[in-house]
């Protein structure tokens, strides 16, 4: 059966997932880059691009569940790419190349309709105007019983986590701070009233909590 699992949610320590002012030149907005450079040295990530090599251990480890047993993504508009209002043209394509490593149906929230983008490998993007609701039926639809991962922007996971949607949540928080940007939790007493919080799990370079629906 199907599980809606966010996994290396990656946050800063006063819990921002990105900085301030998305943009072609900064995906993760400002100074976003170093909330997530912990999982770029992994294998399991160098294997999603197609490079070699990498790193293992307990980073890897989490890193490389995000990619296992997948069947679909969803995810919100801004982690798609950094256009906003209607689709002017069908150019933009995300931010992953001609050769996207999901390889199966990704769905992305949006209030403007755009036409699906079959990438050629597997891949294809599916706009969503419909909201989380629809978003979840057509993923399980897709997904064909392997899990969905729930990627970010924030607003997305806030809306995941308010409906109770999420089975899984996993963070990966960094010694560093942002001071501005896309905070995750905005009312945690709320937000997590349904999750039942695990022993979290220290690496050299992150803390790894973990929250599963109660």
């Amino acid at each position: 059966m199907s599980k809606f699992l966010a996994l290396n949610i990656a946050i800063s320590a006063d819990g921002y997932m990105a900085g301030p002012n998305q943009s072609l030149e900064n995906p993760l907005g400002e100074n976003g880059k170093i909330v997530h450079e912990w999982v770029f040295p992994t294998k399991a990530f160098h294997e999603w691009i197609g490079a070699p090599e990498g790193s293992e251990g307990v980073d890897n480890d989490y890193v490389a569940r995000g990619f296992t047993n997948m069947g679909a993504t969803i995810m919100g508009r801004n982690m798609f790419g950094p256009v906003r209002g209607p689709w002017l043209n069908d150019d933009w394509k995300g931010w992953w190349g001609p050769n996207p490593g999901f390889k199966y149906p990704v769905f992305i929230l949006t209030h403007n309709p755009r036409e699906s983008i079959d990438m050629g490998n597997g891949t294809i993007f599916h706009f969503v105007t419909g909201g989380v609701e629809q978003a979840c039926e057509l993923a399980l639809a897709a997904a064909k019983g392997k899990d969905i991962r729930v990627g970010g922007g924030a607003n997305t996971l806030q809306q995941f986590l308010e409906a109770s949607l999420l089975d899984e949540l996993h963070t990966a928080q960094v010694a560093a701070d942002l001071g501005s940007g896309e905070k995750l939790f905005t009312h945690p007493e709320i937000q997590l009233a349904g999750y039942r919080k695990l022993e979290p799990v220290l690496s050299s370079t992150v803390i790894h909590q973990t929250y599963v629906r109660k």
